[in-house]
This record gives structure tokens, sequence and C-alpha cells, in this order.
């Protein structure tokens, strides 16, 4: 059931008619209710333009039938529709998914629409005094009665077979043929793990298609078709990273790297298959593992706390993790624009899931800072120099485009000051994560190294994650400006499509997660030869005034 409250209208209605002189004078009245009454036998379309209702007292009349355009009252929350001769519903009725109580009693119903069970924020259905089948009815009267009819009626609602309309490929820019450069795909996706997959959150799917065995299938296929070379998966269980994620793409040339939450270190063995993390898959004949590590946020925020206790209260209680794995470009990639590049080629991969709750955008602003001081930390460990190794960065960030953590991203720093940081005292342990503190005064920012750019912009994908409840882009794939620029994208699925359908949110019978896949193609430039030897295995970029020793 709904958790929200809702509040029936006021069974007591007083009307008033504004006087004539403030008609006059051009006020304005506002009305939300409308009652008709007099035992009407039919209804002006004209009451189908009043889509501002919220409540429709039309019983006790003489309807015989509604038509389907009451689907145009979407913010109807009440309707009763009791006491008229009213023998069957449109299905369109389904579509107003908005409607708290619905009152059908003492009509000459019998049978329902199935499309009824798409009302998953009903609270009351009024269906006494109608020749319903016995099967209806029975299961009406029991305990709960309400909310078994219609998970009975969605469950049995017939879906069409039609697929998923292709998404678009958006070509940006042609590949540069003027020298070396590597082209490879990125998808990151959060596949909505089995636990969260409940009729509490997604009451408007059916159960059959929250069903693990049935999503698996479809998320599955969305992964194989886009084909991408690298692929970053969140909410992945653990159990299901190696019975199926890992044994599946093994067979189709990737290898991959997994980590579940910090909570996984807690709890018992049984508990821990079902424990979701960051999985990162790469095709081995174009990349070759060179390293792979975990950042789990809660022990970063343990060893940086430096006392504070909103971030030992409020960052170390959240066990979210990110992963990274840093790669070796195998040469053969690099195919056009002359010969390949003679120096070894690394690029980081990271992959995140950070904290879900709006109300924590402190928490998701620091723990991005942290994924990235950590992530400087291990190119350092492998060239010495971070800005020498390319990083693409996919993440399931739960923050808007608008957000502290995508400005933080994008510019490559934000203010102390910053909203998100709800002016809580974290200012003694940021400096940990900033740049610009480490080498001088922090002049108010924290900041750091990499220069990133996202793959998408805010017109290109309109939303990632698509619920009910919420409809915007919280997922994204960053990735180094200076090393490399995306070429194309896969884009949205086709609004009017959703539209259509009456898809008020996912997971849906034909879209597997929550969340919509996001599918790069990157363009990576090979870096200019260098006449030094090599540190590590590695040529370093020379900087003017910089003097590298071998």
């Amino acid at each position: 059931m709904p958790k929200e409250k809702y509040d029936p209208p006021d069974p007591r209605r007083c009307y008033s008619i504004m006087p004539a002189d403030e008609a006059a004078s051009g006020k304005k009245s506002y009305w939300a209710e409308l009652e008709i009454s007099g035992r009407v036998r039919s209804l002006s379309s004209s009451l189908w333009t009043l889509s501002h209702l919220t409540a429709l007292h039309i019983n006790d009349n003489n309807l015989s039938r509604i038509p389907p355009d009451i689907a145009k009252l979407p913010h109807l929350a009440y309707l009763n529709l009791s006491s008229n001769k009213l023998r069957s519903l449109p299905a369109e009725l389904g579509n107003m998914v908005s409607l708290r109580e619905l009152l059908l009693n003492n009509n000459l119903l019998r049978v329902l629409p199935y499309e009824l069970g798409r009302l998953f924020q009903l609270q009351t259905l009024g269906l006494k005094g109608n020749p319903l089948s016995p099967d209806i009815l029975n299961l009406y009267q029991e305990p709960d009665g309400t909310r078994k009819l219609l998970n009975y009626m969605l469950d049995n609602l017939a879906v069409h077979p039609e697929q998923l309309p292709q998404r678009p490929w958006i070509t940006l820019k042609e590949r540069d043929q003027t020298r070396p450069t590597a082209v490879f795909t990125v998808m990151c996706y959060n596949v909505l793990c089995d636990k969260y997959a409940t009729r509490q959150l997604y009451a408007y799917c059916p159960s059959w298609a929250l069903n693990w065995e049935y999503r698996k299938k479809g998320i599955m296929e969305e992964i194989t078709s886009c084909d991408a070379d690298i692929i970053s998966l969140q909410e992945v269980e653990t159990e299901q990273y190696y019975t199926m994620f890992l044994d599946t793409l093994k067979q189709r040339g990737y290898d991959g790297y997994f980590c579940p939450k910090s909570r996984a270190k807690l709890v018992s063995e049984q508990e821990r298959k079902h424990v979701d993390g960051c999985a990162v898959f790469f095709k081995t004949d174009k990349f070759t593992l060179v390293q792979k590590h975990t950042v789990e946020f809660n022990q970063v925020a343990l060893a940086n706390s430096e006392g504070s206790e909103v971030m030992l209260n409020r960052v170390m209680t959240k066990d979210n993790i990110g992963v990274a794995v840093l790669l070796e470009v195998n040469k053969d990639l690099f195919s056009e624009g002359g010969k390949p590049p003679q120096e070894r080629q690394l690029i980081l991969v990271a992959n995140a899931h950070m904290h879900w709750d709006p109300e924590y955008s402190d928490v998701k602003l620091v723990q991005t800072m942290m994924f990235l001081s950590e992530l400087k930390s291990i190119a350092e460990k492998a060239s010495g120099d971070p800005s020498s190794i390319p990083i693409v960065l996919c993440a399931d960030l739960n923050s808007l485009p608008d957000s502290g953590v995508v400005e933080y991203l994008s510019n490559g720093g934000v203010a102390e000051t910053h909203k998100d940081f709800k002016e809580l005292r974290y200012n003694d342990c940021l400096t940990n994560f900033s740049c610009s503190a480490k080498n001088g005064p922090s002049n108010g920012s924290v900041t750091h190294s990499f220069q990133l750019k996202s793959a998408y912009d805010g017109s290109q994908m309109p939303y990632t994650n698509y619920t009910y409840d919420f409809k915007g882009v919280i997922d994204y794939i960053f990735f180094s400006r200076t090393h490399m620029s995306v070429l194309g994208l896969l884009g949205p699925l086709d609004s009017q499509w959703l539209s259509d359908n009456s898809v008020t949110g996912c997971p849906h019978p034909h879209v597997p997660s929550d969340h919509f896949s996001l599918l790069a193609q990157l363009e990576l430039h090979a870096p200019p030869p260098h006449p030094l030897n090599p540190l590590n295995g590695l040529h370093l970029p020379v900087h003017s005034g910089m003097m590298i020793k071998a």
C-alpha cells in the first residue's frame, strides 16, 4: 500500500456562490472538486477538459456507461461512481494512477477490466451491491482484499508482445584519421538487484515481471546486445555475479572484477550471497588486466575523519563501495592513422554506486571526493604522474546534473560552502581529498586533478532512472577530456512509446530495471612518443619546467 497519507474529501461538502460584484471585479475561484447530480443519464464532453480536478462525485445518477475520456482527468484521487446503472467500465480507467479512492458500489457490474490492476495507489475500492463473479468477490472480501484483487488483476493483465523500439544511436563526431587512436565502447548500467525489486517499491509492476528469473533474461539481453568493450554494472548480487554475469560474459570473451558492499563482511555466508556490489567487465582481446582495486568508502571515511562527527556519523555508516581496474590497451586496438604507439598505454576504469537517499547530498559529495582521491593514488602508484593515465568513470551517483557531485566532477572542484554540504562541518577532513589543499591554500574549494567530461550532456538523455515517483538523470559516464573524446552515444527510449503504452514507471514487462543503460563510444588518443627512458614501463609526458629522472 502507498505510504503517503491520503485525506479523502469531506463528506459534508459546502458550496458557496461568488457574489456578483466579486465576479465583476475579475476575482478568480479555484475548485478541485466537482459534484454532478440530478439523475443524469450522460455526461458532457466538456467535463473532460477540467484536468485540474482531484475529486469527482457523480454518484446517484442514471449513468449506464463511462466514456474512455475519463482518463483525461489524470489528477483525480477520488472518483465516486456509486449508485448508477453501469454495466461495464472502460479499460482506460486503469491509466488513472493517481486514484486513491474508487467507489463503484450499487451498479450492474458483472466483470471488471484487468487494467484496474494498474491503480497501484488505490486504497479504497467500493464494489458492494454488484453482481460480480464469485471468484472476484471472494478475493475482494478477504483481509486486505482490495490490494489482493488489484495484484491479481495486474498479474493477469495481458501484456502486448510488441518489442521495445530501438534506442537511437547518436553520432557526435567521426574518428580522427590523422593519428593513431583506439576506439572502444563503454556501458554503464544499474541492473536493479533482486533484493530491491519488491512490490512495496514497484507496485505498478506485475510480480512476475519483478521476478529475477524473468528479469535476468532481459538484463543479459540488454548487456549482450550493446556488446560494449567495457561494462560497468551496479547492484550486482554476489551470487549472481559468479553464477550468471561472469559465467555468461566469459563465454563472450570478457573477464571481470567484482566487489560487494562493505556489509558483506558482517553477515552470514548465506546472506552474503545476496549483498550487491559493483562489477567491471572488459574484453580480453582489447584490454589486459594490470591491477584491480576496491575502495570502501566507510574505511576511507574512518581513516580521514580528523575527529569530524559528521564524517563518522553520516559518511562512515554508509557501506557503499567503488571498484577500479587498471587496464593495458592492446596495441592492435590502435588501427587507424599510422603505426600503433610504442609505449604501453594504460587506462583506469572506475565504477561506483553512491548512497541513495536525497537527504544525504553531503554524503554523496564526500563519497565522490573520496573515490577520486583514491583513484589519484592508484594512478600515482602506477605511473608517478596520475595525469598520464586516462580515466573512465562510470557511476550511479544518485545525483542530478545540477548537484554538487556533478559540479565537482565536471568543473574540477566545488566550494566548501556548497549547499549540498548542508552547512555541516566537513572542512577539516575535506582537505585530505583536495588537490589544491595539498599543494597550497585551498581558496575555499575542494578540487581534483582529473579533467573529466560527461559523455552525455543534458539534452541527450532526459532520464536514466525511470520510476513513478522519480524520473531523472543519476547515472553517468565521465572520461578524461585531455586524452579522449566521445564519438557517439546510445540515445533515450522513445518517450512517445512510454506514453502510448501507459508505462508509468520501470521495471516493466519490457524493461527489466528501473534504470536505462548508458553506452558511449570513446576515442583514445595515443600518447606522443617521448625520447625518455621509461619509468616503471611507462613514459611520462614532458611538462615545461619539470625534470624527470629515469
